[in-house]
C-alpha cells in the first residue's frame, strides 16, 4: 500500500485525508484550530504531505523519523512542526486499522479500560453555555454562577469539572477593560481581589459538588511560581485534583518550587512536545499528571512513547483535547489502552455547532463517561458538510 495523495483541510479545525493507491484513506488533525496559529498548522501539513507521497502508511515509526530527522526542522521544531506531523500520523493509523478491519485500540494493544470516565472542562465559560461573541458576554463572573455551571455539569452525569478561577478577572468591567481594551488578560503576579474572588469561585464549586466531585484547576500558564504558590495553598482546603498549568512550562525547575510550596498535585503538557519536551518533568518528578495534546505532539505514534515513559515514574495521563471530533476520537484510543489513563477532558466547546458538524459519527460522554465504539480505524471522518465547506489543498 502506497499513499497517493494528502488533502490537507482548513476550516473549524486543520484536518487532512491521506489516501491510498488500495482506494483506503485516514483521517487526522493538526491541533492548532485555535490560539492564531491555524495558517502555519495548514501550510506545514502540507510541507509534510508532500514529502510522505509514495510511502507506505503501514509504517508510522518510519514516516515518523522520516519526518523528524530529515525535514531539518523535524528535531525540536516547536508545535507546528508536530503538530503537522501528528496529522499525517494519526490518518496512517486510521488507514491501517482500516484496512485490517480493527479499531486503532486493537493494534495498540487491546483495551486495559471498558469505559473511560470523564470531566466538564472549562466552566468558567458555562457550561452548554459558550463563549460565542468577542466580548466574552458569556464567562462567568459571580461565584453563583460557578455554583450553577457545575450544577448543570453535574445533570450531565458528570463528577469532575475543571474550573480556571481567575480566566474571568475580577468583574465584566475589569475583563472588557483588560481584554478588549488592551487585547491582554491579566498575568504574572495578580492582585490580592483577584486571588479573594477566586478562592470564593471555587468554594462555590466545591459547595455546589459536594464532598463527591473532583475539581481540577486550569491556570492556562498565566501566573508566575509565586503567584501561583499563593494561589495553591489558599485553593488546598477545596480538595483539588490537580493544579494545571500554574505558570508556563518552558522551565521545568519552575515546577519544583511550586511543587516545594504547594501541595496539590501538578499538571501540564498541551505547550510540551514530543517525548524530549517531557523529559525532565518526569525524570524530576515534578508532575503527577501529564497531559500531552495527542494533535500537537507527533500523533498516536509519539504520545504512546510519551504515555509509558510518563507511567515509568508513576505519572497519570490525562490527554490534552481541545479540538474537532478527529482529536477527540485519536485520542479515546490511547486512552482506552494505556494503564495510566486519570481522566478524560470533554471540553465545553464541544456544544458548539463548528464541532457538533465536523464530525462523520456522533460520539460523546453518556453519563460522564466514553464508550469505545469498534469502528475500523480511528472511528471517526470529517463530515461531508465540513469537506466541502472548509479550504482544501491537494498534495500528490
Amino acid at each position: 500500500m502506497k499513499i497517493t495523495s494528502v488533502e490537507c483541510y482548513k476550516g473549524a479545525f486543520i484536518t487532512v485525508k491521506v489516501n491510498t493507491d488500495e482506494g483506503i484513506s485516514g483521517f487526522g488533525e493538526a491541533g492548532l484550530s485555535y490560539g492564531s496559529c491555524q495558517n502555519a498548522a495548514w501550510g506545514n501539513c502540507q510541507d509534510f504531505a508532500k514529502m510522505v507521497i509514495g510511502m507506505d502508511p503501514f509504517d508510522t515509526e518510519k514516516i515518523y523519523e522520516h519526518l523528524h530527522r530529515h525535514t531539518f526542522w523535524g528535531m525540536n521544531g516547536g508545535v507546528t512542526v508536530s503538530a503537522a506531523m501528528a496529522a499525517i500520523d494519526i490518518a496512517c493509523w486510521d488507514i491501517k486499522g482500516k484496512a485490517l478491519g480493527l479499531p486503532v485500540y486493537k493494534l495498540l494493544g487491546g483495551k486495559t479500560h471498558d469505559s473511560l470516565r470523564a470531566y466538564a472542562s472549562q466552566l468558567q465559560m458555562g457550561w452548554r453555555t459558550l463563549i460565542t461573541k468577542l466580548d466574552r458576554s458569556e464567562l462567568q463572573f459571580e461565584p453563583k454562577d460557578y455554583y450553577d455551571a457545575v450544577k448543570d455539569a453535574m445533570a450531565d452525569g458528570y463528577d469532575a469539572v475543571k474550573i480556571d478561577p481567575c480566566f474571568a478577572g475580577l468583574s465584566r468591567e475589569d475583563f472588557n477593560q483588560a481584554y478588549l481594551k488592551r487585547g491582554d488578560n491579566l498575568k504574572g503576579a495578580y492582585p490580592e481581589a483577584l486571588r479573594k474572588i477566586a478562592v470564593e469561585r471555587i468554594a462555590a464549586a466545591r459547595e455546589a459538588g459536594g464532598d463527591e466531585l473532583d475539581i481540577i484547576i486550569e491556570i492556562h500558564s498565566t501566573l508566575d511560581a509565586n503567584t501561583a504558590v499563593i494561589l495553591g495553598k489558599s485553593l488546598e482546603p477545596y480538595r483539588i485534583m490537580y493544579y494545571e498549568e500554574p505558570t508556563m512550562p518552558s522551565n521545568p525547575e519552575v515546577f519544583k518550587h511550586i511543587k516545594q510550596k504547594c501541595d496539590i498535585p501538578l499538571a501540564t503538557g498541551e505547550r510540551s512536545y514530543t517525548r524530549w519536551g517531557f523529559r525532565q518533568f518526569f525524570e524530576d518528578r515534578t508532575l503527577s499528571i501529564a497531559q500531552p495534546d495527542l494533535c500537537n505532539t507527533g500523533g498516536i505514534t509519539e504520545v504512546k512513547k510519551i504515555c509509558d515513559m510518563a507511567n515509568v515514574y508513576d505519572i497519570g495521563i490525562q490527554l490534552h483535547v481541545c479540538g474537532g471530533p478527529i482529536a477527540t476520537a485519536a485520542a479515546l484510543h490511547v486512552e482506552t489502552v494505556i494503564p495510566n489513563f486519570v481522566i478524560h477532558e470533554e471540553h465545553c466547546a464541544n456544544f458548539k455547532t463548528d464541532y457538533q458538524k465536523a464530525g462523520k459519527y456522533a460520539w460523546a460522554p453518556v453519563n460522564g463517561r466514553y464508550e469505545m465504539n469498534d469502528r475500523p480505524g480511528i472511528g471517526q471522518e470529517m463530515s461531508e458538510e465540513a469537506m466541502a465547506s472548509y479550504a482544501r489543498v491537494v498534495v500528490d
